[in-house]
Order: structure tokens, then C-alpha cells, then sequence
């Protein structure tokens, strides 16, 4: 249960107890927002990011009842260019370790990070966004505020790009170190293709799941500060229908 519900602008934030409940409640948000999507138009399509903090929210999506996976169509939100499906750290892998091992959806969309031409890949990507809307969005905040890989320095709200090759700051790839996902700073790529502010902005409903004392700042700059691309997570407070889930300590500055 929520020990805390309040909007800011359009954002609805839940605060919550502990990583656990938080993540339950995410995972139960998500699902029941896959299953009206099912009911409504036989069909429904997923964003999904992949990262630590995700990891209670993906585990309840999956162990969810009801759900008819072989009608869901599964894409991921970002990709380390150069990084093979197979790399401990790719976020394909991600997506094959803790949902695609739980579920079989009807199709699974990933991006190829070790294409050729990155930029090409990126527009092939789009081009399969773009075949229907997306109903629901499961997302998280970076330290720096990013959503996806949409850190400050080439975060743009009204990108004309839905898919793009972007170059990775130094916050961004510190917390894949901190993260444990790269063994140090020089280990991670200095390059990505994501999904844009536009594109994750177009789920018809979003959550957000952030969890854990090192995104506290981001939280705070989400909710206190101005929507500006300095906190690209701060746009959230413009959708219609985002949910922010969040635990005691991502929450202790707000």
C-alpha cells in the first residue's frame, strides 16, 4: 500500500514503503493496463526498459494473471551500439533473462546494437513503432534525469526522430558501473540507439518505476524543477495518463 498519492501537474506519484510494494503496485498498473488493451482491441503493444531498478516491476508483469502474452508485442527502449545480443550487458539479454525467459509474447522486437549502420537500424526501428500505437510504456529515471538514453546533452522534446544513435554522457555511463553492469567506466559504450521523448511520450499510458537512494536527485529534479531537457524525465508531468512509483529513499528530497 502507498503511503503517499499526490499529483505534480499532470504526473500521478505514489510513494511507497519499500522496493517490494512499490514494484507490486507498478506491476499491477501494468497489467491491468495490458489486459484492457487486449479486451478492447484484441492486441496490445509494449515498451519495456531494461535496468536493475526494473526488476520488481518486470518479475509481477510477467507472474501476472490473465494476461494473454501470445497477443503482445514487446519492443525495448535502448542499445549499447557495437554490443552483440548475447553480451552479459546487452539489453537484449536483459529482456531474454527476466521477461522473455517468464513469458512468450507474440513477438519480441529488439535492437540490433551491433549493426553495421547504426543509423539505419535506428530507422528500422522506428518504422516498427510507427505500424500501430503503443498502449503502455514501463519506463525508469537515470541519475542524470534521462529517460531511456535520452540524457540531458541530447535530450530533445519535440525530436522529429522517433529512434536515434546518440552519444552517452559520463553520469549516464557511471551508473552502468554503479549499476553492475560494466566492470568500470571505460568498459561501457560510449554510444546508443534509443527511443526518443516523442516516441517513449506516445504510450498511451506510462510507468515509471525508480527505485533506491541514488536516484533521489533525479526524482526531485523530475518533480520540483521546470520541464526542461536539463531533466529529461521532468516531460512526464505533461502526459495524460503517467504513473511515477517510487520508494522512501528514491523519494527522500521531495
Amino acid at each position: 500500500m502507498s503511503c503517499k498519492s499526490f499529483n505534480v501537474d499532470r504526473l500521478q506519484v505514489r510513494i511507497f514503503h519499500d522496493r517490494a510494494s512499490m514494484g507490486a503496485a507498478a506491476a499491477a498498473e501494468a497489467a491491468q493496463c495490458l489486459r484492457a488493451a487486449i479486451q478492447r482491441q484484441g492486441a496490445a503493444r509494449i515498451i519495456v526498459a531494461s535496468a536493475p531498478s526494473q526488476n520488481e516491476l518486470i518479475a509481477g508483469l510477467a507472474a501476472a494473471p490473465e494476461i494473454e502474452w501470445r497477443r503482445v508485442t514487446v519492443f525495448h527502449m535502448d542499445e549499447y551500439v557495437g554490443l552483440p545480443a548475447t553480451h552479459p550487458a546487452a539489453f537484449r539479454n536483459y529482456q531474454q533473462r527476466q521477461l522473455l525467459a517468464r513469458v512468450t509474447p507474440a513477438v519480441f522486437h529488439g535492437i540490433r546494437g551491433e549493426a553495421s549502420e547504426p543509423e539505419a537500424e535506428a530507422a528500422r526501428y522506428a518504422e516498427l513503432l510507427a505500424e500501430a500505437p503503443i498502449d503502455l510504456v514501463c519506463l525508469g529515471i537515470g541519475e542524470n534525469g534521462h529517460i531511456a538514453f535520452n540524457d540531458p546533452p541530447v535530450a530533445d522534446f519535440a525530436d522529429s526522430l522517433k529512434v536515434k544513435v546518440v552519444k552517452l554522457d559520463e553520469v549516464c555511463r557511471q551508473q552502468q558501473v554503479n549499476d553492475g553492469c560494466f566492470p568500470n567506466i571505460d568498459s561501457v559504450p560510449r554510444r546508443a540507439i534509443t527511443l526518443t521523448c516523442p516516441a517513449l511520450m506516445s504510450g498511451r499510458t506510462l510507468v515509471c518505476v525508480v527505485p533506491g537512494s541514488r536516484k533521489a536527485a533525479a526524482v526531485a529534479a523530475t518533480l520540483k524543477g521546470n520541464i526542461s531537457t536539463t531533466c529529461p524525465a521532468s516531460i512526464l508531468r505533461t502526459h495524460p495518463a503517467a504513473m511515477l512509483f517510487v520508494d522512501k529513499d528514491s523519494a527522500a528530497t521531495i
